[in-house]
């Protein structure tokens, strides 16, 4: 772009870098510093909106950054010529290419973060097959095609570094944007993710052995000796990296505790040592990402240390310095030097070439493992995807010359396109196996008719923050010796997004159809699974700790399926809000708040919400030294007896004080406590159903002197108020979320959170002194909670 608008004129002088300011007379836009902070705001404005505009189309951001680039380059705004001078000038793309380089530099660092060399190793042999077919087969028809395009429209450019950066370009499968697209279609634990992960990661490796190889080729001087020189001292640098920089990464890593941050030295040592690799291989002449990718792929992935690492980085990188690389790149890109038939015959040659090596060769090995045609058919379209490691490959082959204009153009648009069509053309061929409607079993809730069946669990938890509480109610619902047990599965939610962390998180997928792995195959690999294994330990208590990575908006089907497909009777959500150490209730993320509601709409089993205020404090509560005051607040309704036969099950340890408070309406003022219609909603109406209930209750704890059931009878709401405040000093309210009967229907009020019903809400209101902990239970009823939906769109308005 800069050789050719400064075409037969003398070099532009060089750009200060900042300015005196408009009142002092000087344009901002003619200084180094402004000109990059607005180039650096437009890029990451137009990319950020485009792919908000296109999540909707379930593609990869990589597609709306490469698209922002090419709309900000000559193909489209840069028409302007008036625009093209103000904010891309000649004279400020010296800067512009260096802060995207560096962006890259840093990008390519953690890329080799996410490629680990021991699972390389351990790649499968149909795995290895697919890599090897998908990239020789297309690397074949690359060089087939770069006859026919030499023939046309590139004659004149260097034969061999031409031949093999088209083999390169065609066979490349993009690592991080194939993961990204497998975790957006929910394959990325299924057979077919879990394949194409360990070919892409095998194909990755091999595309850069051979781009460094078209690299040393494509030098300006044409001594063949040259290229040997470059290649081979590239070689000695890997090897000398090899056997130098792990043993000092290692050194580094054992020093860094996990739980504890990261020392700012190895940090700091870590980014200088990147920017010195990417010196030295910048010198040899390979272009200085080949020492940043090395060095990333040898940091060790066990520990903190490579997470810390990615923190430090990630958003700095990719948020901002990494759009101006696809803007660099978008720059050089002019679409309209696509004219004619023959131009865009070549680009219909170019894509079909890409798609068909890509494709056909991954489906035949396949289909020669014996895999199932749709399987098949998925993996070669997964394995077609590009994205930014296409892109470099175009931008040093256009910087070395041995791409021009129109080339350049044909093969970024074969990359967007080939990217595009992954999505859809997976959705449309593959869709895992789902059971139709729910799974059947038997114990969908915690009341049962047979109580001493075992109770399956599923406990979901955010942060370590959630653990102490989470174990402790967990050590209070064991049960006794007589029943089959407790089974619990303890889900750690975790977001994934565009980070290169969620990839790191990715690594360690396990063997399951879910995004979710059990990590009980890592001992004492991680904080949160050594806690739940030393209760384990301590207890009769089954637990399998798993974490399940997902992106928010989906995050309520994993848990539903996961809760299917575990038979869980019921599935435990943590608040979204957590306690200040004044007490009050602060929001952690109003995300989860939404994943909350969704699951009580869709889950297969019944749900409770647990608002932890410290139930036994910030520990694990050993069972000899749980004493803990449980209180079950019975209005009638199908929630609440669950929550009656939940506290029955409580109040079997030793350690638990029961009791249930039963409120009744006093005979003279039946009626009009309320004047609200009671509808005819199985939920809240009360019937012979709890009195049979009731009594049942009654009679099993005629001889139990841990538990008390009081009923007490109210006129109106503050009476009722008052006698939940009397009882305010226990340790545990135990409530359903839509109690039945013309009390609770009283309480009925606005509230900020419908999810917790009106007793959850009024327990967690400021006005509403008490240090207990609520847990909040819905009962599954066959049929999806309707209500909910309704009550977050009455109450919305009011809370704006």
């Amino acid at each position: 772009m800069a050789s050719n608008a400064t075409a037969g004129h003398a070099c532009p002088p060089p750009m200060k870098a900042t300015s005196n300011g408009v009142f002092q007379g000087d344009d901002p836009l003619h200084f180094a510093l402004p000109l990059a902070i607005l180039q650096i705001c437009i890029v990451v404005i137009v990319t950020r909106g485009l792919a908000y505009v296109m999540r909707p189309l379930r593609q990869p951001r990589v597609i709306a950054e490469i698209v922002g680039g090419i709309l900000l380059g000559p193909s489209a705004l840069g028409r302007n010529k008036s625009y093209l001078q103000a904010i891309f000038p000649p004279k400020s793309i010296t800067v512009l290419d260096t802060l995207a380089n560096l962006g890259l530099l840093f990008f390519l660092f953690l890329a080799g973060l996410e490629i680990d060399p021991k699972s390389i190793r351990q790649t499968g042999k149909k795995a290895l097959a697919i890599a090897i077919v998908g990239i020789s087969l297309p690397f074949a028809l690359g060089i087939g095609s770069s006859f026919v395009l030499r023939e046309t429209i590139a004659k004149g450019v260097d034969a061999t570094a031409f031949l093999v950066f088209m083999g390169v370009a065609l066979s490349i499968t993009a690592f991080p944007v194939l993961a990204r697209i497998l975790a957006e279609l929910k394959l990325l634990t299924t057979d077919i993710g879990r394949m194409a992960m360990s070919a892409a990661a095998v194909n990755d490796v091999a595309a850069w052995i051979l781009l460094a190889l078209a690299v040393a080729l494509s030098g300006s001087n044409q001594s063949p000796l040259v290229s040997l020189w470059v290649f081979l001292s590239g070689c000695v640098f890997v090897i000398c990296a090899i056997l130098i920089v792990p043993p000092i990464f290692k050194w580094m890593a054992q020093r860094c505790h996990e739980g504890e941050p990261v020392d700012e030295i190895y940090v700091c040592a870590t980014l200088t040592a990147v920017l010195a690799a990417g010196l030295i291989t910048d010198t040899i002449g390979i272009h200085a990402m080949f020492g940043a990718f090395v060095i990333g792929v040898l940091v060790p992935k066990e520990g903190p240390f490579a997470g810390a690492l990615v923190e430090k980085v990630e958003d700095l990188v990719s948020g901002l310095f990494l759009p101006l690389y696809f803007v660099s790149s978008g720059l050089k890109t002019n679409v309209a030097t696509i004219q004619g038939l023959q131009s865009w015959g070549l680009l219909v040659l170019v894509i079909f070439t890409a798609c068909f090596g890509k494709i056909f060769g991954t489906i035949m090995v396949s289909l020669f493992c014996k895999l199932p045609v749709r399987e098949a058919l998925a993996l070669g379209f997964l394995m077609n995807s590009k994205g930014l490691v296409e892109l470099i490959v175009l931008n040093i082959g256009k910087d070395r010359k041995v791409l021009n204009d129109q080339t350049f153009a044909i093969m970024v648009l074969m990359a967007l396109f080939t990217t595009f069509i992954t999505t859809p053309l997976v959705i449309a061929v593959y869709k895992p196996a789902k059971k139709a409607g729910m799974a059947v079993y038997k114990h969908k809730t915690i009341e049962r008719k047979n109580m001493n069946t075992q109770l399956r669990i599923l406990a979901c938890f955010h942060s370590a923050r959630n653990i102490p509480s989470i174990i402790n109610l967990l050590e209070v619902s064991r049960g006794t010796k007589k029943r089959d047990g407790l089974c619990v599965y303890a889900m750690h939610l975790k977001e994934l997004s565009e980070r290169s962390s969620a990839i790191l998180m990715v690594h360690k997928a396990r063997r399951n159809g879910l995004p979710f792995w059990n990590k009980s195959q890592q001992p004492n690999s991680d904080n949160v699974v050594v806690a739940f294994e030393a209760y384990q330990q301590l207890s009769r208590v089954s637990i399998r700790p798993m974490t399940e990575i997902s992106s928010i908006s989906d995050m309520h089907e994993d848990i539903c399926a996961t809760a299917e497909s575990k038979r869980a009777a019921i599935v435990i959500l943590p608040f979204h809000k957590h306690q200040r150490l004044d007490g009050t209730l602060e929001t952690t993320r109003n995300d989860f708040r939404l994943v909350n509601q969704r699951v009580l709409q869709h889950a297969p089993c019944s749900v409770g919400i647990l608002v932890d205020r410290g139930l036994g404090g910030a520990t694990h509560v050993a069972a000899s030294n749980v004493s803990y005051n449980i209180t079950v607040l019975f209005f009638g309704g199908r929630d609440d007896r669950e929550a009656l036969a939940y506290g029955a099950r409580m109040a079997e340890h030793p350690g638990v004080s029961l009791m249930v408070i039963r409120f009744l309406v006093e005979p003279e003022v039946v009626g009009e406590i309320s004047r609200i219609n009671i509808d005819d909603n199985a939920s809240t109406k009360v019937g012979p159903v709890d009195e049979e209930v009731l009594a049942e209750f009654k009679q099993k704890i005629s001889k139990d002197n841990s538990i008390m059931y009081e009923e007490k009878a109210v006129r109106n709401n503050a009476q009722t108020i008052a006698v939940i405040r009397e009882v305010g000093r226990c340790n545990l309210f135990l409530v359903g979320r839509t109690p039945g009967g013309e009390v609770a229907l009283a309480l009925n009020r606005r509230s900020e959170c419908p999810e917790l019903g009106p007793l959850g809400s009024l327990l967690i209101s400021p006005d509403f002194s008490t240090s207990a902990s609520v847990l909040v239970v819905q009962q599954y009823n066959g049929q999806v909670s309707l209500n909910l939906a309704s009550e977050i769109e009455e109450e919305s308005p009011e809370r704006d």
